[in-house]
């Protein structure tokens, strides 16, 4: 009896939670206060021609302060980016563009546009705030990946409040025991599916870190695949750092 109660209780939580309390419990899984880390980007055209990139990041706060130089290739070398999300107001977005001398600032009415020629939008850099989203749960048991049926997820579906989103909609699979989305597909304005995600992470110190990231625009036959290394966690960055003077300068990073 006792074990049928547990499991009673069990299922009248799962099907009870709405989904913007699914919501909060991915923002509110534990995170580090700050990371650095090396990245390699991979971008693969429709005929199979790649690029390849390599970067520094620096980010706090979930990533709503983030710092990224490019290395690599040569002549996308020295250029970088500066990121700080606003809690009222829009975001702060600086590219430094050394070959020029100078700052292009990314305006609220350009975050659809591709960073670096990738597959991510400025959009898709940002944090989602539980407020400018409406949440539904689709599904309660769906499995994780396409032919495994080992691991079940929420099946979310978030819709951007703001018109002024590329996005009609993301369905996200989210992991049940971290709250961790491992898959996403976003719809362009027409509902139909622009680009799908694959996400990956690796166990550091106590935390679930992303280290890999794979996307793929469908309407365009484009791809991108983002392979984080190096990654150290809470370094104690101060809020000045995060600056314009501080990404016209590469970083040390060993």
């Amino acid at each position: 009896m006792n074990t049928y109660l547990h499991i009673l209780v069990y299922f009248n939580l799962l099907f009870s939670m709405t989904g913007v309390e699914l919501a909060k419990k991915m923002k509110d899984r534990p995170k580090p206060v700050d990371t650095q880390s090396n990245s390699s980007m991979i971008l693969t055209n429709k005929k199979g021609k790649e690029k390849n990139l390599l970067l520094i990041s620096k980010s706090k706060d979930d990533s709503k302060k983030q710092m990224i130089w490019f290395l690599k290739p040569k002549d996308d070398y020295g250029i970088s980016f500066l990121k700080i999300e606003q809690e009222d107001g829009d975001d702060f977005m600086n590219m430094w563009l050394p070959a020029f001398k100078k700052f292009r600032r990314i305006s609220s009415q350009k975050k659809s546009d591709s960073f670096m020629g990738s597959d991510l939008s400025f959009e898709d850099m940002t944090n989602r705030e539980l407020d400018d989203y409406t949440y539904k749960i689709l599904n309660n048991d769906s499995p994780c990946f396409k032919d495994d049926n080992s691991q079940k997820c929420f099946v979310l579906e978030s819709t951007p409040n703001d018109d002024d989103s590329e996005y009609s909609k993301h369905i996200s699979w989210v992991d049940k025991v971290n709250y961790l989305s491992f898959k996403e597909e976003s719809y362009d304005k027409d509902e139909k599916l622009l680009k799908t995600k694959i996400i990956k992470y690796s166990l550091i110190e106590d935390y679930l870190i992303m280290d890999e990231l794979f996307v793929e625009n469908i309407q365009k036959n484009h791809s991108t695949l983002l392979k984080v290394s190096d990654i150290k966690i809470n370094l104690g960055f101060s809020d000045d750092i995060f600056h314009t003077k501080t990404i016209k300068r590469m970083p040390l990073i060993d």
